[in-house]
């Protein structure tokens, strides 16, 4: 089916929920620093009353993601999501048209620079959030190791592997809940939840069975030319890596990021 790479990708999330691995990406990190006790000026702070709110909370949604690609003084931690990093995935799926058992080293994800929020609601009865992004395109690179089945065809090898795919745009429904410290109102990011299409993709692996030229071509560009059954085999996978991957982003950002910067109007309630 897919490429081992489409799939290698897609098989963070499994990797995450199974081993949650340390290597997830360069966001498994180090303890948190202080909350920031001034807005940053990259954050436009809106208010549930304002008739504008839903543009109002794009835009800021959006300068996030744009502050994020050169990373944020004091979140260092979080690094950058262009270029992002992940040191080592572990791929176990069985069931369905997927059955492969590999991993992934020295993983670089980049095209998140080119991020586009198109539209960001917040709930002001559960406070979650749904996100509309665009991306024109996504490259991920790696080392990888491989041993499986997408679909009907037998993938076999070892070595470096991409993949491209192009117009993806995605749907991010967020679920949170409030709580107080040091004076703000904090999101507690608990889960999210990710549906997407595309419109594209390109990908190779090198090395395919064992260095068998002939059988390596004819699969990549099979895998190639028959991209939309691919992907849509391997999209539950893709799906979770992409949840597993804004997950840990927010968790990070929005534990130092108080949420009252973005929603001035936010209840406060609890124990601080």
């Amino acid at each position: 089916m897919s490429a081992a790479c489409w799939n290698v990708w897609s098989t963070v999330p499994q990797l995450v929920r199974m081993f949650w691995v340390v290597s997830l990406l360069a966001l498994s990190l180090p303890a948190a620093s202080a909350s920031f006790e001034t807005k940053p000026e990259f954050i436009k702070t809106c208010r549930f009353d304002q008739p504008d709110f839903v543009d109002c909370s794009t835009e800021s949604v959006q300068g996030l993601f744009d502050k994020l690609v050169t990373g944020i003084e004091g979140l260092e931690h979080v690094g950058t999501i262009d270029p992002m990093k992940i040191s080592k995935i572990r791929i176990l799926q069985g069931d369905g048209p997927v059955s492969v058992n590999a991993s992934l080293s020295k993983v670089v994800v980049t095209g998140f620079a080119s991020t586009k929020v198109l539209r960001n609601v917040v709930s002001s009865k559960d406070f979650g959030w749904e996100t509309h992004i665009r991306l024109p395109k996504m490259r991920l690179e790696g080392n990888y190791h491989m041993q499986g089945r997408i679909l009907v065809i037998p993938l076999n090898g070892h070595g470096k592997c991409w993949f491209e795919p192009s117009g993806m745009d995605i749907i991010m429904r967020t679920s949170t809940d409030l709580y107080q410290k040091n004076g703000h109102v904090f999101y507690n990011v608990s889960g999210t939840k990710v549906d997407y299409t595309i419109s594209g993709l390109r990908l190779h692996m090198g090395n395919l069975f064992e260095g068998v030229k002939v059988l390596e071509d004819s699969t990549n560009q099979y895998l190639n030319d028959n991209w939309r059954p691919v992907s849509e085999a391997l999209k539950p996978i893709i799906a979770k890596t992409i949840e597993d991957i804004l997950l840990a982003i927010m968790q990070n950002i929005f534990h130092q990021l108080p949420a009252d910067y973005f929603v001035a109007d936010l209840p406060r309630s609890g124990s601080s």
